[in-house]
């Protein structure tokens, strides 16, 4: 199957799974489902592909799916939660750099097979992995500060809290992907690859990004609907 099929399919399939665990676990299902991600984004984002014509690292499904979760959380249960899943996020993110830098200090048994692939992925990854760290705790908490500035704009200009979901969704996530973009890029790749490579990981992710963020509003009012039923029931 082509990769841009498997990005396609995987976008539906993640956001998917995240309404999935908020039906069945509520808000609670949204954290855990947000430190599964990030730590499997982490993983993922290793891995450059080639899809629509341009180089770009994967993770970026993942990371998107993230910012969905904040948005639900900020939607349904209030800023407050939707800032414990962001750090409970960052603290997943910095425990999994830890732990998996410290696999490497083992001296492995001469029967071991499979060190040497851990070691491969994991040896070159403490940049990568801690720039992912740093720039998912700075995204994410701009888009929740987003979110709700965006809600309190809404609010007083058409006196409607409920209205203009879509604004607050694309406006803060749209903006604070972009952040995130950047400074991925950079801190990740700085130095390694060349200013139309990087210009090129760049924007390949922003336009994912930027898709991902369009696409997942359907999502967020899916949640909201579900959350409006479970307090009537």
């Amino acid at each position: 199957m082509a990769n841009e099929w498997i990005l396609i399919i995987m976008l539906f399939v993640t956001y998917s799974l995240v309404i999935l665990w908020y039906r069945l676990f509520g808000a609670k299902g949204l954290i855990s489902f947000s430190v599964l991600a990030t730590i499997a984004a982490n993983i993922e984002v290793l891995i450059v592909v080639n899809a629509f014509g341009i180089e770009q690292t994967l993770g970026n499904v993942l990371f998107a799916s993230t910012f969905l979760i904040t948005d639900i959380l900020s939607e349904t249960e209030g800023k407050k939660e939707s800032q414990a899943a962001v750090n409970i996020g960052i603290l997943a993110s910095a425990t999994f750099v830890l732990l998996s830098q410290s696999w490497l200090l083992y001296t492995p048994s001469d029967s071991d097979m499979i060190f040497p692939a851990i070691q491969a992925v994991f040896s070159q990854t403490p940049r990568v992995m801690l720039a992912s760290f740093l720039v998912f705790a700075v995204s994410q908490k701009f888009d929740v500060w987003a979110y709700h500035k965006w809600w309190e704009f809404s609010s007083k200009r058409f006196g409607d809290t409920r209205r203009f979901l879509w604004l607050r969704n694309n406006g803060s996530t749209l903006i604070s992907q972009l952040v995130n973009t950047v400074l991925f890029t950079l801190g990740a790749f700085g130095g390694t690859y060349d200013a139309g490579t990087l210009l090129s990981i760049g924007i390949s992710s922003y336009l994912i990004y930027a898709i991902a963020a369009l696409l997942d509003t359907p999502f967020v009012y899916w949640a909201r609907k579900i959350h409006e039923n479970r307090k009537q029931a």
